[in-house]
C-alpha cells in the first residue's frame, strides 16, 4: 500500500511538470518594450520650446496607443549630437539605433535638399495653408517617398516650431518691397541674404548671439524671425518696426529610423503615425495661440506692428520669390520647386474657401 502511494505521488508530480512545460510553450511570451530615444534642439521647456511640448504629447500618445509596448526617452538639447550627427545615426541599418529625431533644416538638408523647396518665401497666405501643404499636398508625398528611398528613415511630420517668419528694423515701417531700399539686414543664411537684395536692401551674415549688439550699434538695420524668437532674444529693446509678412514657415521635422518602424507591428506602426499627427495638430494650435499673444506683447513693449494687405503680400511675393527661387535652383532640381510652388498655391486656394 505504502508502495503504491508513492508510485502515485511520483506519477502526479511528473503530470504537473509536464502540465507546466505545455503551458509554458502555448501562452505567448511577455515580449519587452521597446525603448526608442528621440533627440531634437533646445531645453526640456514646454513654455518657451515648442518642440519640447510636441515631444511630450508624441510621448504621451505613442505610449498609451501601444499600452507601453514602445517607449520614448528623451534628449534635449541635442544630446546625442549636432544635426548632422544625428542624422547619421539615424538612418544607420539594424535595430542597434532604434532613434527618432525632431531635425532642423540643418539636419535634413544635408541628406534630402529637396526639403528647401518647401521653405519658398511667401508660398503660405495662412496656418491652415501650410498645414494643408504639410499634410497632404502632390510635393509632400512625393517627399516622403523620396526621402524613405534615399535615406531609409521616415518623414513623418512637419513640426510647428514657431509662427511665421517677420520683418522688424529700426528706421521705419515696411509695408511694401520698396521700403527696403537701403536698409541693412542681418541674413541667417545666403537665401536670406539673396531675399533682402532683391527688395534692395543688403544683407550681412551675422550669428544670434552677436545679433542684439548688432542691432544696437547700428551694423544692421533690422532682421527676419518668429515674434518668439524676437521677445527671446529682447530684439524689441533695439527694433521699432514689425511688419508680419508671412515671410516662411516656421517647422522642423519629425523623422524616424526606417528598420526601427519596420520591426513594430503593423498596430504600432499605425499608432505612430497617429500619435504624431495628433501630437502635432496640439502643437500647431498652441503656437499659433501664442504668436498671436506674442505679437501683442511686442505691441506692448512700443513695437509698430503692420500686417500688410493681400495684394500687398502678392507685391512681396512676386518681387522676392523669383530671386529665391533662381538662387534655390543650385541646390534643388526645378521640378521640385514647380511641384513645391503649385502645392503651395492650391493649398492656399482651398484654405480659402
Amino acid at each position: 500500500m505504502k508502495c503504491s502511494t508513492r508510485v502515485s505521488t511520483r506519477w502526479s508530480f511528473l503530470f504537473l511538470l509536464v502540465l507546466a512545460a505545455v503551458l509554458a510553450t502555448a501562452l505567448p511570451a511577455t515580449a519587452d518594450p521597446v525603448t526608442v530615444k528621440i533627440s531634437y534642439n533646445g531645453p526640456p521647456d514646454a513654455a518657451n520650446n515648442a518642440v519640447h511640448a510636441f515631444v511630450l504629447n508624441f510621448q504621451k500618445f505613442l505610449e498609451e496607443g501601444t499600452e507601453g509596448r514602445v517607449k520614448l526617452q528623451l534628449f534635449p538639447d541635442s544630446q546625442l549630437g549636432t544635426e548632422e550627427e544625428r542624422m547619421e545615426l539615424l538612418m544607420k541599418k539594424g535595430l542597434n539605433q532604434p532613434i527618432m529625431n525632431v531635425a532642423s533644416f540643418a539636419g535634413v538638408a544635408p541628406v534630402f535638399p529637396e526639403i528647401y523647396a518647401s521653405a519658398i518665401p511667401f508660398m503660405f497666405n495662412s496656418y491652415r495653408a501650410a498645414h494643408l501643404y504639410h499634410d497632404e499636398s502632390a510635393y509632400w508625398k512625393k517627399a516622403q517617398e523620396e526621402f524613405r528611398a534615399r535615406t531609409g528613415a521616415l518623414l513623418l511630420e512637419a513640426v510647428e516650431e514657431g509662427g511665421f517668419l517677420a520683418f522688424t528694423n529700426s528706421r521705419r515701417e515696411i509695408k511694401s518691397p520698396e521700403d527696403f531700399q537701403g536698409l541693412k539686414f542681418r541674413g541667417m543664411d545666403e537665401g536670406q541674404v539673396v531675399l533682402y537684395k532683391a527688395f534692395g536692401a543688403s544683407g550681412t551674415p551675422i550669428p544670434w548671439t552677436e545679433l542684439y549688439m548688432a542691432l544696437k550699434t547700428g551694423v544692421v538695420d533690422g532682421q527676419m524671425n518668429p515674434a518668439m524668437y524676437i521677445i527671446m532674444g529682447s530684439l524689441f529693446e533695439v527694433q521699432k518696426y514689425l511688419t508680419l509678412a508671412n515671410i516662411q514657415y516656421s517647422d522642423q521635422f519629425l523623422v524616424m529610423n526606417g528598420d526601427l518602424f519596420d520591426s513594430l507591428s503593423p498596430e504600432d506602426q499605425k499608432v505612430v503615425v497617429e500619435a504624431a499627427k495628433k501630437a502635432n495638430q496640439i502643437s500647431r494650435q498652441e503656437v499659433e495661440e501664442a504668436d498671436a499673444k506674442q505679437v501683442e506683447f511686442l505691441k506692448e513693449k512700443g513695437m509698430i506692428a503692420y500686417a500688410p494687405t493681400p495684394t500687398e503680400l502678392d507685391a512681396f511675393r512676386e518681387k522676392g520669390q523669383p530671386a529665391y527661387v533662381d538662387w534655390l535652383k543650385s541646390k534643388v532640381g526645378e521640378e521640385w520647386l514647380k511641384l513645391s510652388l503649385e502645392s503651395a498655391a492650391e493649398a492656399n486656394k482651398k484654405a480659402a474657401q
